[in-house]
């Protein structure tokens, strides 16, 4: 059997040894970005009454948080903890389609959010919500396509 180190995929390029590739697996840095995009999204969507849409841009963050937690795993009990505090408590909003109640716990989830920053020394960093909504989206209720 062939020593991991040895273990190679190729490419027209070359060859990339596993821990190479392992290397170039995307941490939190390279995914909050997305995170952060799809978390704009959501709230927009959600205010608009697009609750699908909401609800496919939470699933997205959960399977982004998943590969932070593999990547990361240092990391792995702050990003647990939201998504069963922050995350599930605005899952439940978006499935009852309450925008009041949704509003509330997505604004307290920006709260959590810039704390668990500050617990992992990087206080610096302080997400907010942009005042406007992205505009490449209809963020609207949508009318079934036939």
């Amino acid at each position: 059997m062939a020593d991991e180190h040895s273990i190679t995929g190729r490419t027209k390029h070359g060859e990339l040894t596993i821990d190479q590739i392992a290397s170039m697996q995307p941490g939190l840095g390279r995914l909050m970005p997305e995170i952060s995009e799809r978390y704009w999204i959501l709230y927009y969507a959600a205010k608009g009454g697009n609750w699908e849409l909401a609800h496919y841009q939470l699933r997205n963050i959960r399977n982004l948080f998943s590969i932070g937690v593999q990547t990361r795993p240092k990391m792995a009990s702050y990003l647990e903890a939201f998504d069963k505090g922050h995350l599930s408590a605005v899952e439940r909003t978006i499935e009852a389609r309450d925008w009041g109640a949704f509003d509330k716990v997505y604004h307290d989830s920006i709260t959590g959010l810039n704390n668990m920053h500050a617990a992992t020394n990087h206080g610096y960093i302080v997400w907010k919500l942009p005042a406007e909504p992205p505009e490449h989206l209809d963020l609207g209720p949508q009318v079934p396509r036939s």
